[in-house]
This record gives C-alpha cells, structure tokens and sequence, in this order.
C-alpha cells in the first residue's frame, strides 16, 4: 500500500506539460505561458508625472510653508498625452497632469494639494514633495528584457503586461481534456430525478463534481456518463473514454474489490499497465493509477467525499502539471487545533475543516462536523483539509497540524484590514 506522497510522486513520474497553442490575450487568462515574452518596448517609454501638479526644480521649493510660500512662474500645462514644449528654468514650473512627461529640467512634481492651484503664477505651500512624484523610464520594463517568464500563470497583472508590450496572443499550454465516467447501477442522471425521490435510485453527484473539479483546475472535462455494474459494460464504456483520446481518464468508483468493482478486470482486458491500488489515507483508501493505451488513469472511489479529496491530492496535480504550471499542491500552513480531533484507522486522514484567524495571529482549524465520506456537506463547508498523521490517534485542542487551504481566502478574516 502507497503512503500519499509515493503515489503522488509514482502518478506525476510520468506526467509533462502538453503542447502548446496561440490564443488571444483576453482567452489567456488562467493558463500558463509556454515561452519567454520579451518585451519590444520600454515601458514607461518617458520618464513621467505621478500625479497631477507642478513639475519643478527641487531646490527651488525647498523651505516652502504656508507661512513662507514659494512663488514661481508657470511656463506652460502639459495635460496627459501631451508632451513639454519647453524645457524648465531655475525658479520656474510647469503644470502638469498624471502621465504626462516630465520637461527637461525637472526633478520634482509638487501634487496639486500643496499649491494654490495657479494657472499663470503658483504658490507652493509645503516642501514634501521635493524630488518625488515621477516614474523613471524604464522602471518597469526595458526593450529586449523578458517581460514574462515561461511557466508563469497569466492572471489580470500578467494580461495587462502582454497587453501593455503589444501581445495580441498569447502561447501558452494546451488545456488537458480529462475523459470522466463512473459505475453503479444505483446511479442515474437528473432526467431521472424522480426514481430518486421515491427512494429507488440516488443522483450521480460525482459526475457533476469531478466536471467541476476539472474546469475550476483549468482542464476541459469530457463526461462519458456512467457504466453498469457489469465487467461488459465497464470495459465498453472504458473503450469509449479511449477513443475520445483524452490526455487523462478519471473514473469514479469501481476500483475497491468488491463482487461489482469491474474497472480493474475491465482495464486489464484491455491490456492497461497497472501502478497500484490502495493508498495509505482516509477517506480514499481505494485508489488506482495506470496507463491504458498510453492514457495515464486515475481511479477514484465512489463515495462522494472520498472522490473529492482524491481528486485534490491525485488528480489536480495532474491537471496542473499538463497546464504547465510549476506550483502543483495545495499550500500546507500550521493551524492549531480549536477541538480535539481522533482517529481509528492507522491511515493518514484528511479530514474537511474551517480555518480562521485567531486573535494571536495564528490560524485555528476546527472540524465542518459528521466526517462520513458520503457527506458531502462537509466538502461544501469545508475551506482546508486537516492532515491528522497516521500515528496521531488523538490531537487534543491547543496542539498544531498541518491543514491544505483549499481556497484563496482560507484563513483570512472578515473585512478589509491594513
């Protein structure tokens, strides 16, 4: 049996970055840059104003108060877009608006707060700003430099970068299509809710989950259904998921050993290369890895918590590593334990918590509640996974953890604080 991290080095052993393709920026968004971007410009291409004010020498206004202004000509206003006409004398200003360049001269840009606003003639009133206020040229980018590095994500900051340097598209990673299909004959889909209602069959959950899953990770999911619980329909249903030619194959349930687990049978028939079974951990003991047909899967079990938590650990990292991305796990922080928290098995656990701040500034981990990997309520209130150590059969409150922040804002608290 596999502890978690050698299956999760064994599945991503194999796994590259797929090829690439040229998109346009704004489709950008979310995938990974497959090159260098070098820039063809300096940006900013003038050294410009900060704010809207006077460009000045700074060692003309040095000294000045309200109580002892310093007064000075204005020779001319360069608005945003415009350019100086005139370079700048000692004890002289020019008028300039955010954006607009500097005139040469001028070393200071005195914000508009501390004058009196003059048109022809100004009176500076403080002398804060003396030397301040201006981007260089080229503080940001320089022509020729890599704006961008290969194997960066492309969020808003990096879409406005490319846009900003002239890039109309983009190459970057090709999304990997995740082929994703499950068993069960108590499964329908929701155009047989009402078998559900009365009782005779439940919803295929995993299927609209783990669809989720691959689109939120950045993957393209395509959804083959569900087989039957028989070795014939598995096997066609895996020959279908074949032929799609995705880049990985996720099935849900069907890989414990139970009298209608047919996916294993069904793979070797059909000559798979099989990796392992069983994984060291809880909820999601059950887990395959192999390739079919030169296909790498990944068989996760069928209970709905337990196919979650999987797909985190196993799967993700897979999507990840095809998009090209260099970052592929979860974040682990310490959190301290705010309830005691026991184990039976001696498995690793991965149990669905809320983590917030505590007033020490420290991050406190408390359990969503019921931990069966049928409820699924506790995914949908969870925010982090508490990793309880297999040799840890009771933590008591007051005692650290590790925990995986399943969100961007896991751990941070309400409001907007400085």
């Amino acid at each position: 049996m596999q502890s978690v991290p050698e299956a999760v080095a064994r599945i991503l052993e194999g796994i590259r970055p797929l090829g690439t393709e040229s998109v346009p920026l704004r489709d950008a968004l979310g995938r990974v840059l497959a090159e260098d971007v070098r820039s063809p410009i300096t940006l900013p291409h003038w050294t410009n104003s900060a704010m809207d004010g006077y460009a000045v020498r700074g060692t003309d206004v040095l000294g000045a108060s309200e109580g002892a202004p310093v007064e000075l000509p204005v020779i001319e206003t360069v608005a945003a877009g415009a350019f100086p006409t005139l370079p700048l004398g000692a004890r002289q200003a020019t008028r300039i608006m955010t954006g607009a360049p500097l005139p040469d001269g001028a070393d200071t840009v005195v914000r508009v707060e501390d004058t009196d606003a003059g048109l022809e003639r100004v009176r500076i009133l403080k002398d804060r700003d003396a030397g301040k206020n201006f981007r260089l040229r080229g503080e940001d980018i320089h022509e020729g430099r890599v704006a961008l590095p290969r194997g960066i994500p492309v969020g808003a900051a990096q879409v406005g970068i490319l846009a900003s340097i002239g890039q109309a598209t983009a190459l970057v990673h090709r999304r990997p299509r995740v082929a994703i299909l499950g068993s069960g004959d108590e499964l329908v889909d929701l155009d047989r809710f009402d078998e559900v209602r009365v009782g005779r069959k439940i919803v295929s959950s995993n299927a609209y989950t783990l669809d989720a899953l691959v689109r939120v990770n950045g993957g393209e999911p395509i959804g083959l259904g569900h087989a039957a619980d028989t070795l014939e329909s598995m096997r066609a249903l895996l020959e279908r998921a074949v032929a799609a030619r995705p880049d990985l194959i996720v099935t849900s349930a069907g890989v414990s050993v139970g009298e209608y687990d047919h996916t294993r049978a069904a793979l070797e028939a059909m000559g798979a290369t099989m990796g392992f079974w069983k994984v060291r951990m809880r909820p999601g003991a059950p887990l395959g890895f192999g390739t079919v047909a030169g296909i790498p899967w990944i068989g996760l079990p069928g209970n709905p918590v337990s196919a979650m938590v999987t797909f985190e650990l196993f799967v993700r990292p897979v999507v990840r590593r095809m998009l090209g991305h260099v970052r592929l796990h979860r974040r682990p922080v310490p959190v301290t334990l705010e309830e005691t928290v026991s184990i039976g098995a001696k498995l690793t656990h991965f149990l669905r918590a809320v983590v917030t701040p505590r007033a020490d500034g420290s991050l406190g981990a408390r359990l969503t509640g019921p931990q069966g990997s049928g409820i699924l309520t506790s995914m949908s209130l969870a925010n982090a996974l508490l990793v309880v150590p297999e040799d840890r059969g009771t933590v008591p409150a007051g005692e650290r953890l590790s925990a995986l922040l399943l969100t961007e804002d896991a751990g941070t608290a309400e409001g907007f604080a400085l």
